[in-house]
């Protein structure tokens, strides 16, 4: 029996993952995203909690809008309990990747979209909810 014989074109080595795949650099962009945005939640509910607590946060890839749809892609929205599921803020990932210029400016953008998102669901001015809101320092 001959031994077992890797797959070696032009002297480059194995192929395959330099990583195990529970490692952080072998996450997605997707992952990667819906960790920032956890995160993001996880820091607003540490302040408003209890007006939250009824409120689901979900990340979706693209918007479901209409072929003849004429305006700027929603980054995020907030959609109304019905039918006995609880008010839901969502997340567009694409379109706010699309917007961001990096990793930094991408953290902001989702900061400042949940916040803006929370404070039109509780009446309030987005400063009111995080007075970090629209600032460039992290």
């Amino acid at each position: 029996m001959a031994g077992v014989r890797r797959r070696d074109r032009h002297g480059r080595g194995v192929r395959g993952p330099l990583t195990p795949p529970q490692a952080p650099v072998s996450r997605t962009r997707a992952e990667k995203f819906d960790d920032l945005v956890h995160d993001e939640v996880r820091r607003l509910g540490a302040r408003w909690g209890r007006e939250l607590s009824g409120v689901e946060f979900g990340v979706e890839e693209v918007p479901d809008v209409e072929p003849w749809f004429d305006g700027p892609v929603p980054l995020g929205r907030t959609l109304p309990s019905e039918a006995g599921r609880p008010v839901r803020i969502v997340v567009f990932r694409r379109p706010v990747e699309a917007r961001a210029a990096g990793e930094q400016e991408l953290g902001r953008l989702v900061r400042d979209l949940l916040v803006e998102e929370v404070a039109d669901l509780l009446g309030l001015s987005p400063e009111s909810v995080d007075p970090s809101y629209d600032s460039p320092d992290d």
